[in-house]
């Protein structure tokens, strides 16, 4: 409403700087009416711009108001827009301190380096109105500042701007330790411009920067730096703001690198703890270990006993091998891979591992001294923990001393064996009685029938030779003894051809050399194992003068060479002769046919078919037919020379003993 004469055009109320807006439009409205009372205070509570204030002092003027009304309300206008600014820098500081206290909230909250570093750039960009912000870092083995995080940046050239110490305002701030605010940075010559540095800035397009440094301890670590793509300056205020931003940013960088160490460290002690916990439980499944085993040595157990509890105390499968790979204990396939192994595991004395198509093995020597007792082996294991491996080398340390332990034993049984076998060959007139009792002790019987088998060993240890052959000989409670350089064994309850081709066999697979042996028997008593023994050796001695070494054979199996041992009795002739012939007699008997005279006629004719056809008075096929049958029953071999000479020795005693029934015996 417009007044005329020296009337304003609106009563204008001048209030105390310190009042609210709407505590002076109350103070107003007590004077004045309503519709009178509104500008200039309204104008301060609607946070008008200062044009609007401005506009009072003209429309005065255009109304004619004299000059002492627009003087004061001139004055009005001016204590108005001083309310104004103080008002506008309240909310400006009031805004500040809620933006760092949002600031720091939210940087106390983060845990995370890079992000910490991302909300202070951002928050930085935000608060100062800037284009772009970014945080610098001091590289101490390089001694420079590199850009480790922006916002608002375009140009990769300037992401990777390296700053030398003292160069640009960055490399000064962080030198100084001082803040630094430019409004164009390439006209101004406090600093240290470089080509490379300068282009980078130039590529950004930015004029007007403002840097703060990130101190912590006294020591610069980089700094917080915003900028604009247009020349402006920087305020006092803006750089308290941005030192203030700065002061909680290091804050809350040195609380997310403590935070970061505090997680390391738990996660170290973390480690520390499951590998004290493991270790522990390790120590434990030894100590376990250590306890049964030493319980299984003390017990008097065996091999078998040590497999069972490494089973037991490590999981998966175990065996025991010895030397030779024969399994001691457990079960498991034994191929060359293996021993070869077991051999190498040997020469190196420890622990080792052994890749097959079904697994890694593990493998552990029971060595005594120089001695590879036996090997252990353990199946299902990938990989072997320190501590898992001392466990198995403890088991094999323990089977190293089983098996010593066994083997003294062995050996002085053995011995003792050994002794009462060299009492019975060499004094069988002895006391029979003591002889028996000393065989009962020994789980012996003198009293059965035993087969005795003289065996030699060629190129190899007599010691070797005697332990397996009274291995073999405890086995099956019988005896071995070491005699003139030659085993002797005595095996109850066995034909002295078996025992002899027995003997042959495991001599041969257990000392891996030539072994010829010659049996006698059976004979029950010391006396006849004393005669039986003289006749083995006579055997072993005949098997060798007629070049058959690595043979074994008793007395009937040497043919008619028995015949030349000495003075025969009737029923050796006998004997001889059913060995040879005893097929095609029996045969003869029990079908009528004429097997016997055949031969004897085939041989007669010097094996020629139609003279021994006209001596038979049979067809030549008949003859053919009787010769097939004979190599039915005598085998293959029977027209070679010394089986034929054999035949024809038996069919001459048998025509000088016209008495012979079919069955000598």
């Amino acid at each position: 409403m417009r007044n005329g004469g020296d009337q304003l055009p609106a009563r204008v109320v001048v209030v105390s700087p310190n009042a609210t807006p709407r505590a002076a439009i109350r103070m107003a409205q007590q004077d004045w009416p309503a519709p009178t009372v509104r500008t200039l205070v309204e104008l301060l509570d609607e946070e008008a711009p200062p044009e609007v204030f401005e506009e009072q002092l003209r429309v005065a003027r255009e109304e004619g108001a004299s000059p002492e009304v627009v003087e004061r309300l001139r004055v009005e206008v001016v204590a108005a827009l001083r309310v104004r600014s103080k008002l506008a820098r309240h909310h400006l500081r009031e805004a500040e301190l809620r933006a760092l206290y949002e600031t720091a909230t939210d940087l106390t909250g983060i845990r995370d380096v890079d992000a910490v570093l991302a909300a202070i750039v951002r928050r930085a960009r935000m608060l100062l109105g800037a284009d772009l912000a970014y945080l610098n870092l001091v590289d101490d083995e390089r001694q420079d500042v590199y850009i480790k995080v922006t916002d608002g940046s375009t140009s990769a050239r300037f992401r990777a701007i390296r700053l030398p110490l003292g160069v640009g305002l960055g490399g000064l701030m962080v030198q100084t330790a001082t803040p630094y605010a430019t409004g164009d940075y390439h006209s101004d010559d406090r600093f240290v411009h470089g080509d490379s540095v300068d282009a980078a800035v130039a590529e950004e397009g930015v004029h007007a920067i403002l840097g703060v440094p990130l101190v912590l301890g006294g020591r610069v670590i980089g700094g917080l730096l915003a900028a604009n793509r247009a020349p402006r300056p920087f305020p006092p205020d803006e750089i308290a703001l941005a030192t203030s931003l700065a002061a909680h940013a290091v804050v809350a960088l040195e609380n997310a690198r403590l935070f970061q160490s505090s997680q390391t460290a738990l996660r170290e002690l973390d480690r520390a703890r499951a590998l004290v916990q493991r270790h522990a439980e390790a120590v434990e499944v030894a100590a376990s270990a250590h306890d049964r085993l030493n319980a299984v040595l003390l017990h008097g157990g065996d091999a078998a006993d040590v497999a069972e509890v490494v089973a037991e105390v490590l999981g998966g499968s175990v065996a025991v091998l010895d030397p030779d790979g024969t399994v001691l204990a457990a079960a498991a396939d034994v191929d060359e891979s293996l021993l070869t192994a077991a051999r190498q595991v040997r020469l190196s004395g420890r622990t080792v591992a052994l890749d097959t198509s079904d697994g890694r093995l593990w493998l552990a020597p029971a060595i005594a001294g120089s001695d590879h007792l036996a090997t252990l082996v353990l199946g299902e294991h990938a990989e072997l923990p320190e501590s898992d491996r001392r466990v198995l080398e403890r088991a094999a340390v323990v089977t190293a001393l089983l098996l010593l332990f066994q083997r003294s034993v062995a050996d002085a049984e053995h011995r003792v064996r050994g002794e009462l076998l060299a009492d019975v060959l060499a004094y069988p007139e002895r006391d029979c009685a003591m002889l028996r009792e000393r065989a009962r002790r020994l789980r012996a019987n003198l009293d059965d029938p035993h087969a005795v088998v003289v065996a030699r060993a060629e190129e190899i240890d007599s010691g070797r030779a005697l332990a397996a052959a009274a291995r073999l000989a405890m086995d099956r409670r019988g005896l071995a003894a070491l005699r003139d350089g030659e085993v002797v064994l005595t095996l109850p309850r066995v034909a002295p051809t078996d025992a002899a081709r027995l003997v042959v066999r495991r001599l041969t697979e257990v000392l891996d050399c030539t072994v010829t042996a010659g049996g006698a028997g059976p004979a029950a008593g010391a006396r006849p194992i004393r005669d039986a023994y003289r006749e083995a050796h006579q055997c072993l001695s005949t098997l060798l003068a007629l070049g058959r070494r690595g043979e074994s054979a008793d007395v009937r199996g040497l043919g008619y060479v028995r015949l030349l041992f000495g003075p025969q009795e009737p029923q050796d002739v006998d004997a001889f002769v059913h060995t040879q012939l005893g097929p095609l007699i029996e045969h003869d008997a029990q079908k009528g046919s004429e097997l016997v005279n055949t031969l004897e006629a085939y041989f007669a004719a010097n094996r020629n078919l139609n003279r021994a056809r006209t001596e038979l008075h049979v067809h030549v096929n008949t003859v053919a037919q009787r010769l097939d049958r004979i190599t039915a029953l005598l085998g293959p071999d029977w027209r070679d020379p010394l089986p034929a000479l054999e035949l024809q020795l038996a069919l001459r005693l048998r025509r000088l003993r016209p008495t012979l029934g079919d069955d000598p015996d």
